[in-house]
């Protein structure tokens, strides 16, 4: 059995590709910030099956259970975390669509989970060597 047909090492490594080509072509749009007619380019995120799709049991739903009047109640299903900015497409008057600020914070991000997906394909690997008896 290849190390390939494990799901797990699959996923991390098409998310590793995938943030290998987000960061070039994130990296082109600065680069062409200021060429005329220039518009930004980003990359659609891959798809992976859904998780509770292959669950076979099926999970309840969690709560917060509100034991003293002073507790706060719990607001709906909604997170007030997460992005909710909109896409400003500003074009300046040579043409240019990049805007660097919004072209760096995608550049971070990127950064940020292409460090998480390696560090899992990293640690799950370790666990493959423990798991072999070479660790």
């Amino acid at each position: 059995m290849a190390i390939t047909d494990i799901p797990i090492f699959s996923m991390l490594r098409t998310k590793l590709q995938y943030s290998q080509e987000r960061q070039r072509v994130l990296s082109e749009n600065v680069a062409n910030a200021d060429t005329p007619n220039y518009r930004a380019k980003d990359l659609k995120a891959p798809k992976f099956p859904d998780p509770t799709d292959m669950a076979t049991a099926q999970v309840s739903n969690v709560s917060l259970v509100r034991t003293e009047s002073g507790h706060m109640a719990q607001l709906g299903g909604t997170s007030s975390f997460g992005a909710n900015r909109q896409n400003s497409y500003e074009v300046r008057p040579t043409g240019t669509a990049v805007n660097l600020e919004d072209e760096m914070i995608k550049v971070a991000d990127n950064q940020m989970d292409y460090q998480a997906a390696s560090a899992l394909y990293t640690r799950s690997l370790g666990l493959l060597k423990v798991a072999l008896g070479k660790r």
